[in-house]
């Protein structure tokens, strides 16, 4: 039940997929980058359809994924692949959705994205950079996915403007790129949308006892020791979501105004309330 799932998810993706590439980005000369970025310009040289040329670039790229994550992997892969291509032959039909460039780079750099993030998180790829995208990041788990997108979907991006010999359409292929990284990060990793409070003052349990009590977030004290005065501190840190901080702060300030607190952007937070430290890293 549990593969079914998976696979009607892959077949919901990729038709999403095919519909961003067929009715807004190939249909007004955009090549937004990766395998079906270079598809789209060759189509432009070649008579061959751009589905099926997204299948015939990404069959060594498949044969690498065999070696690299093994055959369970692959044959996912190769179903959504399969499908991204018959997809984008079928919807290729019907041409454009609109007109509007700026809105096709928009909506088509969005449901490529967000189909790729629904993709990845079901445990396939859509073959071609994705493959290879995924192979970077186990090297370099550091790296942001959308952001190695970026960088290789720039260098098609580059190479339409010279092949098509259009700076716009080549500008708004950047700007569909530049939404679909976005786009791919927050379906990815979501909006922790949180932020991490150190505060310390001499009423440190008042402050931290009206934290757990009104707002109910965790509460940490860590031991300080003051480089000057050597006195020792309790040094309050606690993570919250954003729309709670501002209550936070006010808490603070009516507890102890002389407080020093300092509040910076959590962008990843693991544990209870927020991810999971088994959840696969894409």
């Amino acid at each position: 039940m549990q593969k079914m799932k998976k696979y009607v998810i892959i077949t919901l993706a990729a038709f999403v997929y095919a519909v961003g590439v067929s009715l807004f980005t190939d249909p007004n000369n955009m090549a937004p980058g990766g395998v079906t970025g270079i598809a789209i310009i060759l189509s432009r040289l070649l008579p061959v359809g751009t589905g099926t040329l997204i299948m015939l670039i990404n069959i060594p790229i498949l044969i690498f994924a065999v070696w690299k994550f093994g055959i369970a992997l692959t044959v996912s892969t190769i179903y959504a692949t399969a499908l991204i291509s018959f997809f984008t032959n079928v919807l290729s039909a019907y041409g454009a959705a609109t007109d509007d460039i700026l809105l096709a780079a928009l909506v088509g750099g969005s449901l490529t994205a967000v189909s790729i993030g629904v993709i990845f998180r079901a445990g396939a790829t859509t073959g071609g950079m994705d493959i290879i995208v995924k192979a970077l990041r186990l090297r370099f788990p550091h790296l942001k996915t959308g952001k190695i997108f970026f960088a290789a979907d720039a260098m098609v991006v580059t190479l339409s403007g010279i092949v098509f010999r259009d700076l716009n359409a080549a500008l708004y292929a950047a700007i569909s790129a530049i939404c679909t990284s976005v786009v791919m990060d927050l379906v990815l990793y979501g909006r922790d949308e949180a932020k991490l409070l150190y505060i310390i003052s001499s009423r440190a349990e008042e402050i931290a006892g009206r934290l757990l009590a009104d707002l109910d977030i965790g509460v940490t004290y860590i031991k300080g020791q003051g480089a000057y005065s050597g006195d020792n501190k309790r040094v309050i840190m606690c993570v919250m979501k954003k729309h709670v901080s501002p209550r936070a702060e006010e808490i603070v300030k009516q507890e102890d105004p002389n407080s020093f607190m300092i509040i910076t952007s959590a962008t990843e937070v693991f544990g209870e309330g927020y991810k999971s430290y088994f959840s696969e890293r894409v």
